[in-house]
């Protein structure tokens, strides 16, 4: 049953704010609804295996990453960069221009579609987070959307960009902030929230 505050307690001061019902959370009931891995169980522990024991690793030559992506089902352009520690969840689910760099620890949690265009840079431990989950439901069910960077735009180190947020051109999501909502062409997002 939901808890409400309608009555103020004693030593209370001023107006008493409503406040909204306190969800009964049940993870037991979560079904999981409305996403698809988009390839079989075989494919998807061949790609964890590949991630964890050859794409992360310092030693994997920066070339092989790009075919191993593609190799998966990315579709990864020309002359694109990727350092070692970078995870992406499901490459089939990837789409990456020419000329784009991705730095040391980025995580790519593409529970949903991610594109990349060309000429942008993924700076060092940033996030890519297309999954989440409906905050009002009992069984936390998901609320997943893609993520798009547009051409020239940069995700600075330790930032984040959440799910179904699109930056625009030429825009920067700056150290260490987070992305909720779109970005427009050539805006910057700051850890203050304000955008320049």
């Amino acid at each position: 049953m939901a808890q409400t505050a309608t009555t103020p307690q004693p030593g209370d001061s001023g107006p008493v704010t409503p406040r909204r019902p306190v969800v009964q959370r049940s993870l037991r009931g979560f079904t999981g609804a409305g996403y698809d891995k988009g390839r079989p169980l075989l494919v998807q522990a061949a790609w964890f295996a590949v991630l964890h024991l050859v794409f992360v690793k310092w030693w994997c030559p920066a070339r092989w990453r790009p075919a191993l992506l593609r190799a998966f089902g990315a579709r990864v352009g020309q002359r694109v960069l990727i350092r070692h520690g970078v995870r992406v969840h499901w490459p089939w689910k990837l789409d990456i221009g020419d000329d784009v760099w991705i730095g040391e620890g980025a995580w790519i949690l593409n529970l949903e579609p991610v594109t990349i265009g060309s000429d942008c840079c993924v700076s060092q431990s940033a996030l890519l987070c297309t999954g989440s989950h409906r905050p009002r439901s009992a069984t936390f069910e998901f609320d997943n959307g893609p993520i798009r960077l547009e051409p020239g735009s940069w995700v600075a180190a330790r930032a984040v960009v959440l799910r179904g947020v699109t930056v625009g051109r030429g825009g920067v999501v700056g150290a260490g902030a987070v992305a909720h909502r779109d970005l427009a062409p050539g805006a910057v997002l700051t850890t203050k929230g304000r955008t320049a």
